[in-house]
């Protein structure tokens, strides 16, 4: 009876989403087909394994296959924490991952089934009824169903074996920046970014200066750091200070703060507690010698000519994340910059805000989004699940003449990376109108 009414709560749960949002009409018969397509694959594994058929086993496939489709609604339809969300879009993937290997195994014994019983109704014209019989006297092929199983797994072994080996595996991304108004002086100038270091949760020093030494290998005339210093606590940073520090560049370090930095997720004994957290990260960034910036900006100078840097705090669209960011005051006093590139944590703060209000801002960096660290990245490719939830979560975007460039992270959130390895990206400046505008 408790099966019955939970099974009765998601399919009404489904419902409501997919009456609020019809598109989904597209896609929830098709999971749930394939659901169907799979089970049965799965029931033919072995006649000997009887509990398959089991009314039990079935009934436990679908409340779980259900819920899953579930958490994926809910993860794009929602507005719940990011880390809430990740928890239920893990499983859809890992599960997807499972039934795309799985499912082409069935697919072929299928298709061979039907081949047998093709050949079999014209060496012989049956009646009905043999005909019925005939087509469940077909067995299925064992041997390919396990190894569609097995082809199922692999992956999903592969996935844990890896995870902890990408979180060091520092990758330079190299990108040319149009900027058509850029001042003959900054032209072939190089930029820096990494962001979301999330000291608390690193482990491996060593790997961690190395990383910063690639960054420094580069030579950036200026590099920028893009939010979440931290996980929670400003303590955490310590251990790292000296690493951090050696971040350098002849026109200068610029930060700006993420979402973590303000020790939201942490339990705090009082207000007082928490805010002195926070003034000991903002005394970080500047005893590193990084230039932070809060809703301010700076006037970069060469050879007489300037371009603005700007930063605001972090701006995420979704409600529960922080919104301190004021675009006002890190704007005042630019309009005579013929350049400004913005330093905001958060990509969504690009198209909620930046493109309707704020057409003077050429480019945007940010990070955030950690590509949620599981993925295939390659040069003209790019997928995760994290884009059901960011529609601008890897890479370069652009909207007219203005860019957006999202950085997915130097450090991590939870122990693993696939696929969407640490990232320090260096740009070149280009007085020159982008090629796709051309």
């Amino acid at each position: 009876m408790k099966t019955t009414w939970m099974m009765i709560g998601i399919k009404a749960f489904i419902l409501v989403t997919v009456i609020q949002n019809p598109n989904v009409i597209l896609w929830v018969p098709g999971l749930l087909l394939i659901d169907f397509y799979v089970l049965n694959g799965i029931r033919g594994i072995s006649k000997k394994w009887r509990f398959l058929d089991k009314k039990s086993f079935i009934t436990t496939y679908w409340v779980v296959s259900v819920l899953i489709i579930a958490g994926m609604l809910f993860v794009i339809y929602s507005r719940a924490e990011f880390g809430i969300r990740m928890i239920f879009l893990l499983p859809f993937f890992l599960v997807l991952l499972f039934k795309v290997s799985f499912i082409p195994f069935i697919l072929v014994d299928d298709l061979r089934r039907f081949g047998i019983y093709f050949i079999n109704r014209f060496k012989k014209a049956p009646s009905e009824k043999q005909e019925v019989q005939g087509t469940h006297a077909i067995p299925r092929s064992e041997f390919l169903v396990k190894a569609g199983l097995l082809a199922g797994a692999i992956p999903l072994a592969a996935l844990k074996l890896n995870m902890g080996s990408g979180l060091y595996d520092y990758h330079v991304k190299r990108h040319i920046l149009y900027l058509p108004n850029l001042p003959k002086s900054f032209d072939g100038i190089k930029i820096g970014q990494i962001s979301d270091t999330h000291a608390g949760n690193f482990s491996n020093k060593r790997a961690v200066l190395g990383g910063v030494e690639m960054l420094m290998r580069e030579k950036a005339d200026l590099i920028f750091f893009t939010g979440d210093l931290v996980d929670a606590f400003s303590n955490e940073m310590i251990p790292y200070f000296d690493i951090f520090s050696k971040v350098k560049a002849p026109l200068g370090v610029y930060s700006s703060l993420g979402n973590h930095d303000y020790g939201d997720y942490a339990h705090w004994p009082d207000a007082a507690a928490k805010r002195k957290n926070f003034l000991n990260l903002i005394a970080m960034h500047k005893n590193m010698g990084w230039d932070l910036l809060m809703n301010e900006n700076r006037r970069l100078k060469v050879n007489g000519d300037e371009i603005g840097i700007l930063g605001v705090e972090n701006w995420g669209e979704f409600s529960w994340l922080p919104k301190h960011g004021r675009m006002d005051l890190a704007a005042r006093n630019t309009d005579d910059l013929p350049v400004k590139l913005l330093l905001s944590h958060d990509p969504t703060h690009w198209r909620a805000e930046i493109l309707p209000k704020y057409p003077q801002i050429d480019v945007m960096f940010s990070g955030h989004t950690h590509g949620m660290q599981l993925g295939v990245q390659t040069e003209n490719f790019q997928w995760s699940p994290i884009q059901y939830i960011y529609k601008e979560w890897a890479g370069f975007y652009h909207d007219g003449p203005q860019q957006l460039y999202v950085n997915v992270g130097f450090g991590f959130l939870f122990p693993g990376r696939v696929g969407i390895l640490p990232e320090i990206t260096i740009f070149e400046l280009k007085a020159a109108t982008a090629p796709h505008l051309v």
